[in-house]
């Protein structure tokens, strides 16, 4: 099991409230049409969540790539992974919000799709909504941006995909909260104070992970996505 689902869970879960800023418009515009539908609703996350996970598995692909061809990208990848967990636990905690530069680089490839999410709505049939919920996987954000930047740090495409689904899967009470006229759990969900202790607990598991290589032994050949690198293999058949 990939060790860091628990945290991408809490990610996705705790840093909806942001999600809410970009999604949220989207989700009650999707319930208003959908009345009487809630499949409409259903596929439209579903197909975001599906659109972070093969994305995830794409991420982790190149991860596993660049561990391939370099030696020291392991290193690298897993000093990455603690980097991004320290970075998302200041921004969910709201006390550095750096990763939001992120979203100016993923407008750059949403300018191109946003006219033809705006040729699905309204939805009605459940194609478009499965659709519109692919393509809105796409959605600048950096909260997303930097959890893929952690799903290329696990460098193999299973684990990476499954740290996107766990992400994906957080988010959803808040995104279909709205859709759906859950207005006490996205209040929950907006409430600073479980940000600010997520915050806490992602900088943690975030410097956790920078000081196991440092550790020596064992610890420096799990990275974030719980695997070990290719060269681990072998070591039990080196000499003293």
């Amino acid at each position: 099991m990939v060790a860091g689902l628990p945290a991408a869970l809490v990610v996705g879960l705790l840093g909806s409230g942001h999600c809410l800023a970009m999604c949220g418009g989207i989700g009650a515009a999707l319930g208003a049409s959908s009345r009487g539908r809630p499949g409409l609703i259903l596929l439209f996350n579903g197909g975001r969540i599906a659109s972070y996970t093969l994305l995830g598995a794409l991420m982790g692909a190149l991860g596993a790539g660049a561990g391939q061809q370099l030696s020291a990208a392991p290193m690298v990848l897993h000093a990455i992974a603690g980097l991004l967990l320290v970075a998302m636990g200041l921004y969910l905690g709201q006390w550095w919000m750096g990763l939001t530069r992120l979203e100016a680089v993923g407008g750059l490839l949403w300018r191109h799709i946003q006219p033809w999410t705006r040729r699905l709505l309204p939805v009605q049939r459940r194609r478009d909504a499965l659709a519109l919920g692919l393509s809105w996987g796409l959605l600048p954000c950096g909260l997303v941006y930097s959890t893929l930047g952690w799903a290329l740090a696990s460098a193999h495409p299973l684990n990476s995909a499954l740290l996107m689904l766990a992400f994906g899967l957080g988010t959803l009470p808040a995104v279909a909260g709205v859709s759906l006229g859950g207005q006490a759990l996205v209040s929950w969900l907006r409430n600073p104070r479980w940000r600010r202790f997520a915050g806490v607990l992602l900088i943690a598991y975030g410097l956790w992970q920078l000081a196991l290589p440092l550790g020596g032994g064992d610890h420096g050949h799990h990275h974030a996505g719980g695997t070990a690198p290719a060269a681990a293999t072998s070591e039990g058949h080196s000499g003293p």
